[in-house]
């Protein structure tokens, strides 16, 4: 059974005035290529260059310019399909679009249509509430970005940067398996994810990096694919969300009132809250696709491919798996610290020799805590892993409390220095001397008869003696200590 075809999930219908709606989704994510030159000529992909600095005869479409195929920009993209466990076409052609554009210089684009270089694949894709789907990628295929039209320069012209033309984009086509819009914000997420692992996208959504078109379709449960609008070029996975929210709920509105939908096109606002018809399928361009008589067929070889594929990285979802089986991680865990290569990496590098999910706790809970409540990310951590993992052997060896901890910790990520000095020079050291805990505890306990009597009788009580025992020592008293001495003199 494919996914596009599963029973209807009831916790991901949207109810309506006549029934329940089930939104079907389907994504094609344009991801720009790693690289330093654009597709078909040497022109630097580097973004914020003055408006067509970045450009080469080849890009400004001048006559008797021939495109040459860009070695590392397929690479990339065989790379790509591999991490999505797809099928690596050897044989693949490139195949002229044509329509005209103010910014397509040539008057078509390079791109590939019947035989792509990357044909079918999968991507896992965990939900927050524990779920995981597993996403049909379709296709991949290469082709070259069209440049930028400016209109708000001039009240009666506009502008062409062509700096973005040819450079190498990445179409990922996905199945129509995507049942809600969480669906398909966690599975441009996990691709995103897969993307940045792999180094063949950077995935910056705001620069346009990694952009995607939206189609949505509602259909009632059990029926047939409904006739489906497609979103085009959203760029941020929040927006990918409320786009398909408002596109099914319009859709449910128009059948409900008897009418039907037209296949379009749509841009969604998201000041507005909307989305608004840019094209219907009367008016879709006829795109008139042929083979590129300037470009061979791309043929691989295997040995090149298998060379490529086995020094891939360790990707997230292999990543996944060794911590919680490795480090004994819990999936949840696991899966926050594997979103980002860099915070896996930092992960490692604190709990290296160290107990695993005392680092995983406190990599995620403070460091990363701290570090969005300062608006920070890992590239601008103050904190090392070195100095991470000096915390965490503090703790474990009973020089600090979990208390302590945490002030120290601040200390660190504020004035920086070593854990062990700013412990020795401030004096944060735990007190493990049970005499002076029994002292603390025989002088509480002396102050406050009526509590003693109340503990007694109810042991839940015993936090009330905890909190002021560790006032008294300053957060100092060792808590494992200070519990059995309380217990045993107070009788409970």
């Amino acid at each position: 059974m494919t996914l596009h075809s599963r029973p209807a999930d009831a916790k991901k219908l949207i109810p309506g005035a006549t029934g329940d709606w089930e939104v079907v989704i389907g994504m094609e994510v344009h991801a720009q290529v790693a690289s330093r030159a654009k597709l078909f000529s040497g022109a630097s992909t580097a973004f914020g260059g003055d408006p067509n600095d970045h450009v080469s005869l080849v890009d400004a479409a001048m006559p008797g310019m021939l495109p040459v195929i860009n070695r590392e920009c397929v690479a990339q993209a065989v790379r790509t399909g591999l991490g999505l466990k797809a099928e690596i076409n050897l044989t693949s052609v490139f195949d002229r679009k044509n329509y005209f554009y103010p910014d397509l210089p040539q008057g078509y684009q390079i791109s590939q249509f019947k035989q792509p270089i990357v044909g079918e694949g999968a991507v896992v894709v965990d939900l927050p509430d524990g779920e995981s789907i597993t996403v049909g990628i379709e296709r991949l295929h290469l082709e070259q970005d069209a440049g930028k039209s400016i209109h708000d320069l001039s009240p009666t012209q506009s502008f062409v940067d062509l700096n973005r033309s040819g450079v190498a984009l990445m179409e990922i086509v996905s199945r129509p398996d995507l049942r809600c819009s969480e669906e398909a914000k966690a599975y441009v997420t996990k691709l995103r994810t897969i993307l940045r692992y792999l180094g063949t996208c950077d995935g910056d959504m705001e620069k346009g990096n990694l952009r995607a078109d939206v189609n949505v379709s509602v259909r009632r449960p059990g029926e047939d694919l409904g006739t489906r609008c497609e979103i085009k070029n959203v760029n941020s996975i929040r927006f990918i969300g409320q786009a398909i929210e408002v596109e099914a709920r319009r859709q449910i509105g128009i059948l409900e009132d008897g009418g039907s939908i037209d296949q379009e096109t749509r841009l969604f606002d998201p000041g507005k809250g909307e989305t608004r018809s840019m094209r219907s399928k009367e008016e879709a361009h006829d795109y008139r696709y042929f083979p590129d008589p300037d470009l061979l067929p791309l043929v691989l070889e295997e040995p090149w491919v298998d060379a490529l594929k086995s020094n891939l990285p360790e990707l997230p979802d292999e990543k996944k798996a060794r911590f919680i089986s490795d480090y004994g991680l819990s999936a949840y865990d696991a899966g926050v610290l594997v979103a980002e290569r860099e915070s896996a990496d930092y992960f490692e590098a604190t709990a290296k020799g160290r107990d695993g999910k005392a680092a995983a706790n406190f990599v995620i809970n403070e460091l990363f805590g701290r570090l969005h409540k300062d608006g920070k990310d890992l590239s601008t951590s103050p904190v090392s892993p070195e100095q991470v993992g000096s915390i965490i052997d503090l703790i474990a060896e009973g020089v600090i409390s979990s208390k302590i901890a945490k002030d120290l910790f601040e200390i660190v990520f504020t004035e920086g220095g070593d854990p062990r000095a700013v412990v020795e020079e401030r004096g944060m050291k735990q007190v493990t001397d049970t005499g002076a805990i029994e002292k603390l505890v025989d002088d509480i306990i002396a102050a406050n008869p009526e509590k003693v009597a109340q503990v007694q009788a109810k042991p839940t009580m015993l936090g009330w003696f905890v909190g002021q025992a560790m006032k008294a020592s300053g957060g100092k008293a060792n808590p494992k200590a200070l519990n059995e001495i309380l217990k045993a003199k107070l009788g409970i």
